[in-house]
């Protein structure tokens, strides 16, 4: 391989880095060290409309979507295996896609950015696609607000 050939390498690997990381950042702008730790956390919408986060949950980084139309926090079967949630109880509920059942359970603590509320009610939800809906049961104990794409949650307790 020729010095001229390994240097048009070297450029093509470092432009495609560049392109993940913008296209990353676009994609997924509310990271952890995006976010911060301050009382206050301000969220980007997503290309899709939509308010996704990673968040702390028992300790545990976890992908979030922000849904201020979800009475509760509710918890993929998936996320609730790796957080080793257990629960007893089996609760009908109603959702968008109808009737199901889910378990519920108690979170120690929820974190997103340095928002935090400990104790919070969630649910199992066996048929949730995805990982975590963040919901009322989290959110109803902060300021929250909606204003030009940007969620603003707010520590109040």
């Amino acid at each position: 391989m020729s010095k001229h050939t390994l240097i048009i390498i070297c450029i093509w690997v470092a432009l495609a880095s560049v392109i993940y990381y913008l296209v990353e950042s676009i994609q997924r702008p509310n990271t952890l060290q995006a976010l911060g730790n301050e009382p206050t956390v301000v969220l980007k919408r997503g290309m899709d409309g939509h308010y996704r986060a990673e968040a702390i949950i028992n300790g545990e980084k976890v992908d979030v979507l922000v849904d201020t139309g979800a009475t509760g926090v509710a918890i993929s079967q998936r996320v609730a295996d790796r957080l080793n949630l257990k629960s007893l109880t089996a609760v009908r509920t109603n959702t968008a896609n109808g009737t199901s059942v889910g378990y519920m359970v108690r979170l120690s603590s929820v974190k997103i950015g340095g928002v935090e509320a400990n104790n919070v009610s969630a649910m199992i939800a066996p048929g949730l696609e995805g990982d975590v809906l963040l919901g009322m049961s989290f959110l109803a104990r902060m300021d929250v607000r909606l204003f030009k794409g940007e969620m603003t949650i707010k520590q109040v307790e």
